[in-house]
């Protein structure tokens, strides 16, 4: 169950004082990532590739434990379990917010993924498990290739949030440019970064 805690009682109090009232306090990291692995299992297990991108970055980021303190205005909210954001595209070719609870078990993520992205397809109404769970946002533009995106900073959403275009093709392999951008609150480069490398890391795991 999220529950609020005292900045000076963890160790990102140094970070709170500094950028939780920082005009834009959010940092954009783009690392391009080898998918080959996830596109074979796409043509061998017939999974859809987004599903495992997501599964790969909760698997990313279950065990980075400054992603389960969020900013939240003022505040600083722990949280003890995860969810993956999927942006879907409903039946009158509109868009939903979709959270997909994360489990380690890709065949029970895989379930929930179906289930879920479908349910906002046909009833065109948003999924938010934000009130429960710590939740990691993506959005998958898949009719471009991206070499980076920037995210807007609102002020109201501090959660991560990652993008990724359409994967690309160099000889044998399969490329993907991914960008990342969170609150400097929450976490600095350096956890930044081992999430970034535990992402590449799940992808060649799977």
């Amino acid at each position: 169950m999220p529950k609020e805690i005292q900045p000076e009682n963890t160790s990102r109090y140094s970070a709170y004082k500094l950028w939780i009232k920082a005009p834009n306090p959010m940092v954009t990291f783009i690392k391009t990532f080898d998918v080959t692995n996830i596109v074979r299992m796409v043509k061998r297990k017939n999974l859809k590739f987004n599903m495992l991108m997501a599964y790969c970055i909760g698997k990313a980021v279950e065990n980075v434990k400054e992603f389960y303190i969020l900013p939240v205005g003022n505040k600083l909210i722990q949280y003890d379990t995860l969810a993956v954001n999927i942006i879907v595209k409903n039946k009158n070719s509109d868009i939903n917010s979709c959270d997909i609870p994360f489990s380690s078990d890709l065949d029970e993520f895989n379930k929930d993924y179906l289930k879920h992205t479908a349910e906002c397809a046909e009833n065109c109404k948003d999924i938010d498990l934000s009130s429960e769970r710590m939740v990691i946002g993506t959005s998958a533009i898949t009719n471009t290739e991206l070499d980076g995106a920037v995210g807007i900073y609102s002020g109201v959403f501090n959660n991560p949030f990652i993008i990724w275009g359409r994967y690309r093709k160099k000889f044998f392999r399969y490329y993907l440019p991914v960008s990342f951008q969170f609150h400097h609150t929450q976490m600095d480069g350096i956890h930044a970064g081992k999430f970034l490398e535990n992402l590449q890391s799940e992808i060649n795991k799977l």
